[in-house]
């Protein structure tokens, strides 16, 4: 059994997990992913299986497309529902503010990263030192991403639901804090959907819980 595999991915569990679900129903150690999802998100997840781990390099790099949704006038030290919440007494922020803040995240811009990641400095990772308390020793890494959509599918505030697409290694938590930020109101992610990778569309994948070793061999892809 050699191919790869699109799974919506439900929220609650970490990608790991989903790659520990296929083993079993796969009966087969060599199975990996190709791009997290964090534990809130939801969405697609792209799994190779035996051969098919072989072809997730190529994959990991492809850009994204996610639907998300960002609440304002607050901030979480985790830019998502995870962490600790801070409200930010400020006004309400009208839909032309968002529209004209927005634009200034299309095309590439510098994007520092989460102070929760798994981004690396000095052979730590951001998360490990930020449950030390010593994300403040560090300077948080910064990386230019490119947006090529970012769009506002609803709002009423304080709540933002916004469709993006990006260059692989976007965080789109941080993307949402920056929003935020950029509208002197606060942000923080609430819900994430990850829609498609390259030309991969979550409408094709399998839920996680329909997941049988048939409906397993009915949705693997070639290598």
């Amino acid at each position: 059994m050699d191919g790869f595999l699109l799974i919506d991915k439900p929220a609650g569990i970490t990608s790991h997990d989903v790659v520990d679900a296929v083993r079993r129903v796969a009966a087969t150690r060599r199975v990996g992913h190709a791009g997290t999802l964090d534990p809130f998100a939801t969405g697609l997840l792209i799994i190779g299986i035996n051969k098919g781990t072989k072809t997730l390099t190529g994959l990991v790099g492809l850009d994204k497309t996610y639907e998300a949704t960002a609440f304002l006038g607050a901030t979480s030290t985790t830019d998502d529902p995870e962490g600790t919440v801070t409200e930010c007494p400020s006004s309400v922020a009208q839909r032309e503010d968002i529209e004209s803040a927005i634009q200034q995240f299309r095309g590439s811009y510098l994007q520092t990263a989460p102070a929760f990641s798994a981004k690396k400095v000095g052979g730590k990772k951001l998360y490990e030192l930020a449950r030390a308390g010593r994300a403040h020793e560090v300077e948080l890494p910064k990386k230019t991403v490119t947006i090529s959509e970012l769009v506002i599918l609803e709002y009423t505030w304080p709540v933002l639901r916004f469709r993006v697409s990006c260059s692989s290694g976007t965080y789109i938590r941080a993307l949402a804090r920056d929003i935020g930020e950029a509208l002197k109101v606060g942000a923080y992610l609430t819900q994430l959907r990850r829609t498609k990778i390259g030309s991969f569309d979550v409408k094709d994948a399998i839920a996680l819980d329909a997941l049988t070793p048939k409906t397993l061999v009915s949705h693997l892809k070639a290598v």
